[in-house]
């Protein structure tokens, strides 16, 4: 029997622009155990008006979780990670940076900005797969979201 816990959905808003990434990142999550709702934007602006509920995401769901690229069009990843942790309604969503950027830099950028957590996206497929099923086992089987 199935608990409550393991039943509740859980929202997971992507902030990805490369189509290719949003496709192995929704196959990973499809292959998991876990019952969540992906939702993907393709830029800052975007993401924020998704969590803002503004335009034509009013009626968006708040996420569980955020995984952030960091390289994005319109307003990148550390512009959305600065205001969603400066952001009173917002701050208490943790946000896993989900980038190909291995520069220590915006490693410590991104912890000084209140990522959650910091994880530079595997080139090998199968290890892509396995970080992402990582992720789903850590943020949504193991930790208590709020």
């Amino acid at each position: 029997m199935v608990n409550d816990e393991q039943q509740k959905m859980v929202d997971i808003l992507l902030i990805e622009d490369n189509p290719g990434d949003v496709i192995l990142i929704k196959e990973a999550f499809k292959e998991g155990q876990t019952c969540n709702k992906l939702t993907v934007v393709g830029d800052g602006e975007a993401a924020l008006s998704f969590l803002r509920k503004e335009g034509t995401y009013k009626k968006s769901p708040c996420p569980d979780l955020v995984l952030l690229d960091l390289n994005m069009p319109r307003k990148d990843g550390r512009e959305v990670l600065a205001e969603i942790k400066t952001d009173p309604v917002l701050k208490h969503i943790p946000v896993v940076v989900l980038t190909s950027s291995e520069a220590q830099q915006d490693i410590i950028n991104a912890y000084n900005l209140q990522a959650n957590c910091y994880i530079t996206k595997p080139v090998d497929l199968k290890q892509f797969f396995n970080v992402v099923k990582l992720i789903e086992d850590f943020w949504l089987k193991t930790v208590k979201l709020p």
